[in-house]
């Protein structure tokens, strides 16, 4: 098989990339929304820590004191041993027929030439008379000092129980340590090397950790040898396996329990909790009458009882704020209604005095004139009222038809140019050459623009007021800035309060009332659209108006900025930049097109 074909492709690494993100992204999902996965998670993670950290340091008291005893066991096995080998050697060297005295072990008459004992065969007994206690416990060996590099076999060569290599067993640092200090035992951590023969196959070494303890003595014929004692770590490394998996069980055990009794603890605090949120949110939803169900006496019967009269309290607040809210409503409509039969008779009577005024002195003539513009301001007064109470009912119709925003700013702009010349204002008219058609109510969007335009002459200071229609895929928009006092930061969400004004003691020249903008922002409402003011002091303000181009549309994005760009942060000056003058920042004019 190629590597190509071994190795995972570019898009089976991006899959798993994107299973383990979104593996992790609902982890976190979870961890972020529950209460109870989180205490759970926490509890396990801080369980298993607990757990394993328990776990290491009881193994760790546990191998300590094996490892004491065992060191303690094989020094006193060790001196026990080398004891018998001295008392054995000084009772050969000193029998007065010492060809007849042998070690255990060795062939009975078998004397030494010349009086001298065969240290040889004295030393493979010693050996194995030694070993013999020790099955399974520890083996024995023994090495002339003078024969340490005698081949095997040759009588000479190391003599060892067990299958044990001495030349391998022992370190060569203890060989020497124990070498230079006769008599003394010395102890040493080792690995004890084995060889031996399984079946017809060749020899198999194996190695496993142990102890060595030696000392270098004397043989029958005053000759040194050394003697090791091999004691293996076999069984206190079953004894230590035997304890970690106990301690693993255990803690898995315990680890479970903890997990399950935080489970329930956590399920009994978060189920009324949960029960909480999920009765918040049904009285959000206008369901006013949910309550919990409280069992018991607790801190949580408590929370329960206590979440229970904030609802009915809740309830009741909000009855009475709608039935404040009907009342004002009703009020507001019956004496918009009501007044309309007097202002009538109050009409036909000033249109008689108005119609006459040449007639009249000069003082009787402007109360005349005062009398009916103060009737007109009264009568769209009324009429807004009646507009408003309408919208706060829900009343309020659409009646949408395809129209082009173009030709509705056109008309607005020409019956708005005479009140711009008195002010001093031009008015310019920035459209495209593509029709902007638009599904919605053409005398309430002519309303909204006539507001607009006409508030934004008011307060334009003289300046120019430019008006910019523009069109998207699915919105359209229309733009009136003007370059007069502008508004201060946080005044952008206040103009559209009702009868709010930015400076009280400002007389009205148009004489509105100060819910035009109010109605404004209820009629784009209206039309699933926005209406959204801006303005820095002394650089003017813009007001932005954006629709869907189907009625019922979701409106996104509007065509066109709500910061123009000839504001102080997009030009780069600061609040105290270069001041406005009439007919610098404007081009084109009324009618043309960007």
């Amino acid at each position: 098989m190629s590597t190509a074909q071994r190795s995972p492709s570019p898009s089976a690494w991006s899959l798993a990339l994107r299973r383990v993100r979104g593996g992790v992204g609902r982890v976190m999902a979870l961890w972020n929304r529950s209460i109870q996965f989180r205490v759970v998670a926490t509890t396990l993670v801080l369980s298993v820590a607990v757990t394993v950290l328990l776990g290491v340091v009881v193994v760790g008291q546990v191998r300590n004191g094996l490892l004491d005893a065992k060191v303690a066991s094989a020094r006193s096995q060790a001196q026990g041993g080398f004891a018998d080998a001295r008392t054995q050697a000084d009772e050969i060297a000193t029998s007065p027929g010492r060809h007849v005295q042998v070690p255990t072990g060795m062939p009975a008459g078998t004397p030494a030439t010349g009086n001298r004992v065969n240290t040889g065969d004295w030393l493979n007994a010693l050996v194995k008379q030694l070993s013999s206690g020790g099955q399974g416990v520890y083996d024995v060996a023994a090495t002339s000092q003078d024969t340490v590099d005698s081949p095997p076999g040759s009588g000479r060569s190391p003599r060892a129980s067990g299958d044990v290599v001495p030349d391998a067993s022992v370190p060569a640092e203890l060989r020497r340590e124990v070498g230079l200090k006769h008599g003394v035992a010395l102890l040493q951590y080792t690995q004890i090397v084995r060889e031996g023969q399984h079946g017809e196959g060749p020899a198999e070494t194996t190695r496993e950790a142990g102890l060595v303890v030696g000392a270098q003595l004397e043989d029958p014929d005053g000759g040194s040898y050394q003697l090791y004692y091999f004691f293996s770590f076999g069984p206190e490394e079953k004894t230590l396996g035997l304890v970690r998996s106990t301690l693993a069980t255990a803690g898995v055990f315990l680890v479970l329990l903890l997990v399950a009794i935080a489970a329930l603890v956590t399920r009994w605090v978060v189920t009324p909790v949960r029960m909480a949120a999920r009765i918040a949110e049904r009285l959000a939803a206008g369901r006013l009458e949910e309550r919990m169900r409280v069992v018991g006496a607790d801190d949580l019967a408590r929370l329960g009882s206590s979440f229970n009269k904030m609802a009915s309290n809740l309830q009741n607040q909000i009855r009475q704020l709608e039935e404040l809210s009907r009342v004002q409503r009703r009020f507001v409509s019956d004496v918009s209604h009501e007044l309309r039969t007097p202002l009538t008779t109050v009409r036909m009577a000033a249109d008689v005095l108005h119609e006459a005024r040449e007639d009249f002195d000069p003082a009787t003539r402007r109360s005349a004139e005062l009398l009916q513009n103060q009737l007109d301001r009264f009568e769209a007064l009324l009429s807004d009222l009646l507009e408003i109470s309408r919208f706060d009912a829900g009343a309020a119709v659409l009646d949408a038809e395809p129209v082009d925003l173009r030709d509705l700013v056109r008309r607005v702009v020409e019956g708005a140019e005479p009140l711009a010349e008195r002010r001093g204002s031009r008015l310019v008219v920035r459209v495209p050459d593509k029709p902007c058609v638009a599904e919605v109510d053409p005398r309430r969007i002519d309303r909204v623009l006539r507001n607009l335009v006409v508030n934004a002459i008011e307060h334009g200071e003289g300046h120019d007021v430019v008006v910019t229609v523009a069109a998207g895929e699915d919105s359209v928009a229309v733009a009136v800035r003007d370059y007069g006092v502008g508004l201060k930061p946080g005044e952008s969400s206040l103009v559209f309060a009702r009868f709010w004004r930015a400076d009280p003691a400002r007389a009205r020249t148009t004489g509105g009332t100060g819910l035009g903008l109010s109605i404004a922002l209820e009629d784009a409402h209206l039309h699933g659209g926005w209406l959204q003011a801006w303005g820095e002091p002394g650089g003017g303000s813009q007001f932005r108006l954006s629709l869907p181009k189907t009625a019922g549309g979701e409106l996104v994005r509007s065509p066109l900025p709500l910061e123009p760009e000839d504001s102080r942060a997009n030009r780069g000056l600061g609040p105290a930049g270069s001041p406005y003058r009439r007919g610098v920042r404007t081009a084109g004019s009324a009618g043309g097109s960007r």
